[in-house]
């Protein structure tokens, strides 16, 4: 890091020490690492340790707050963990049932015993209790799913709302984050849940993003993650995997012969990501997977049109969904019929019926 940007940071430091607010401290410390490329983190490290101001070792302090990782990227099986690491007395761990440590990260190293130099609020960093989850769709069609979890200090104070974006169409991976007030979630229109659930979500997204390289996400993400992995680490008894419950609450099946078979594969179809309901999913799910990979009975695919205009219905009932249900239902028998369509899989499969 050049020593404008050394100096600039020891300048942002001193700001934070007056508004003493740790929430600020943990989004402006999790910007910084952001900014860092990873040949610059140790020189960066050096010359805070180095500095020895209290502006210094506020930089320390905050950074091991948002980076308690190795590597900074929590494990999936990592349980809550204190966002100050070692150079705190105790951390949200402590009463969240945990599970497997991570291992410490560079920037905790680089921190050790700082924060008992520092004013009693630096202490709070990552200390949050979390008071509520929320999931549901980002879009009318479900392409984004959006996670939020509500959180307050362990002294009450600086309630506020991490939201996280979830790309449903390319698997699930975390594509955006933002950190605010609590008053943001009154125009999502999300579902209250578990937070155990919604946490574990989260983490899970973001697990998945970092096994996909170049996965698209928006550029204020990386400023966010550090900050959205400690919160979501924080939240006790983590569901992991955590499942969508969307599929267990339709109860709109239609009393016909066949329909319970067609849902079933309706189901296997929408598979862990049944909020995206879209058009374009559709005409996938009525003119190419049903032919190339199911199979049912005549009362099944008979039922099937109805099955899903049911579904259509419980996800939003949108016009172009309906509309495009419309238009591919009475293509579907003759789809179904015919076997030039159907996958190697599925051949065997009825072969061995």
């Amino acid at each position: 890091m050049s020593t404008t940007a050394f100096t600039t940071a020891i300048a942002q430091a001193r700001d934070l020490l007056r508004w003493c607010s740790p929430l600020r401290t943990e989004l402006w410390a999790a910007r910084l690492a952001a900014d860092l490329e990873p040949d610059q983190v140790d020189p960066f490290l050096r010359q805070l340790s180095e500095d020895g101001r209290t502006e210094a070792r506020l930089t320390l302090a905050a950074l091991a707050a948002v980076n308690p990782g190795a590597d900074a990227h929590p494990a999936p099986d990592a349980g809550p963990t204190s966002a100050a690491g070692p150079v705190s007395d105790a951390g949200p761990s402590s009463e969240a049932g945990a599970q497997a440590p991570v291992a410490e990260s560079v920037y905790v190293r680089a921190a050790g015993g700082v924060v008992d130099t520092l004013p009693g609020w630096v202490r709070r960093m990552g200390r949050v209790v979390c008071e509520g989850g929320w999931y549901g769709k980002a879009d009318p069609y479900g392409e984004q799913a959006l996670a939020a979890l509500s959180f307050r200090y362990e002294n009450g104070k600086e309630p506020h709302l991490l939201v996280v974006a979830i790309d449903q169409v390319n698997g699930g991976l975390a594509v955006d984050a933002v950190v605010e007030e609590v008053k943001f979630l009154d125009d999502l229109g999300l579902r209250a849940e578990e937070p155990a659930a919604v946490a574990g979500r989260v983490l899970d997204a973001f697990e998945l993003g970092d096994r996909i390289m170049g996965a698209l996400v928006a550029d204020t993400l990386p400023a966010v993650r550090p900050v959205a992995l400690s919160r979501a680490r924080a939240v006790p008894d983590l569901v992991r995997p955590a499942p969508d419950d969307t599929i267990s609450r339709f109860r709109e099946l239609p009393d016909l012969p066949g329909a319970r078979e067609a849902f079933e594969k309706l189901a296997e179809f929408v598979g862990d990501r049944p909020l995206w309901w879209s058009p374009a999913r559709v005409t996938q799910f009525l003119t190419y997977w049903l032919p190339r990979e199911a199979i049912l009975s005549e009362a099944g695919v008979a039922a099937m049109p109805e099955v899903v205009r049911a579904w259509s219905r419980f996800c939003g009932a949108h016009p172009a969904v309906l509309a495009q249900v419309e238009a591919d239902a009475p293509r579907l028998p003759a789809l179904m019929a015919d076997e030039s369509l159907a996958s190697l899989g599925k051949r065997i499969a009825k072969n061995r019926l």
